[in-house]
C-alpha cells in the first residue's frame, strides 16, 4: 500500500462536538416530552443522518415539521459550538500529511450548514481538498458511497487511503469502501468500533501506536 489519502470524519473526530449534539437533542426532544441519556444518544443517534434520526423519534411528523425541527436543532447546535476545539493531536496530523503531500479530505453526516462551520471555527476551513457531505450523494454513512466519492474524487483506490472514524456508522462506511479505518474513541467504546471492522482504535491522535502505523504505510 502507497499512502496517498487522509479521509476524516468530521463530529467526533476533528472535534468532540458529541457533548454539544447530545445538550442540543436534549433541549430539542423536550418539547415532545422525550427525555434522551448518553447511552441513548450514543447508541440511536451518534453519526446517523438527521431524517433517519427524526423518522425514528418523530414519526408521526409531516415531512415539513421534521425538517423545521432538524433546522432549529442544528441551530441550536451552533449557538453552542462557537468556540470549538480540535481533537488533541490533529493538527500533527495534517501537518504530516501535507509534509508527505497526502490528499486530505472530510467525509460527513453532518449537514453542509454545520460542516462549514465547524471547519471555519476549527480554523481548518482552507485544509481540506474536498468536503463531502452525504446529504449531496444517493446515501450517508453506514453506507459506503461518501467514502467511494471521495476516492472518485482524488482519482484513488481504497488501498491508497486510510480514514479516521469515531462513530460505528462511519467505520462501517469506510470498512465497506475498502479503506483501512482507524476508530477514534473519542464517542464510543473501543470494543464497538473494533467490533464494526475498525484496524486500531486510539484515543485521540497522539497515540503512539498511530504514528507507528502511519511511519509504516509511508
Amino acid at each position: 500500500m502507497t499512502l496517498a489519502a487522509i479521509l476524516y470524519d468530521l463530529d467526533g473526530t476533528l472535534a468532540n462536538t458529541d457533548p454539544i449534539h447530545f445538550r442540543a437533542w436534549q433541549e430539542s426532544l423536550e418539547p415532545f416530552n422525550l427525555a434522551i441519556d448518553e447511552t441513548f444518544y450514543k447508541r440511536q443517534i451518534s453519526g446517523r443522518l438527521n431524517p433517519d434520526i427524526v423518522a425514528d423519534l418523530l414519526p408521526w411528523l409531516p415531512p415539513q415539521a421534521r425538517q423545521t425541527f432538524i433546522d432549529r436543532k442544528e441551530a441550536r447546535f451552533r449557538e453552542l459550538a462557537l468556540h470549538l476545539t480540535p481533537l488533541v493531536g490533529l493538527h500533527s496530523v495534517i501537518d504530516w500529511a501535507i509534509t508527505h503531500y497526502l490528499k486530505q479530505a472530510v467525509v460527513t453526516n453532518a449537514p453542509g450548514e454545520n460542516a462549514r462551520f465547524m471547519l471555519k471555527a476549527l480554523k481548518l476551513d482552507h485544509v481540506f481538498g474536498h468536503l463531502v457531505l452525504s446529504e449531496e450523494l444517493k446515501a450517508g454513512k453506514p453506507d459506503p458511497i461518501p467514502y467511494q466519492h471521495s476516492l472518485q474524487l482524488f482519482g484513488l483506490e481504497a488501498n491508497q487511503a486510510i480514514a479516521f472514524e469515531d462513530s460505528p456508522s462511519g467505520v462501517r462506511s469506510a470498512v465497506a469502501a475498502g479503506i483501512l479505518t482507524i476508530g477514534i474513541a473519542s464517542t464510543q467504546d473501543p470494543a464497538d468500533l473494533f467490533a464494526v471492522g475498525a484496524s486500531i482504535v486510539v484515543p485521540d491522535f497522539t497515540t503512539p501506536k498511530l504514528w507507528s502505523l502511519l511511519e509504516g504505510l509511508k
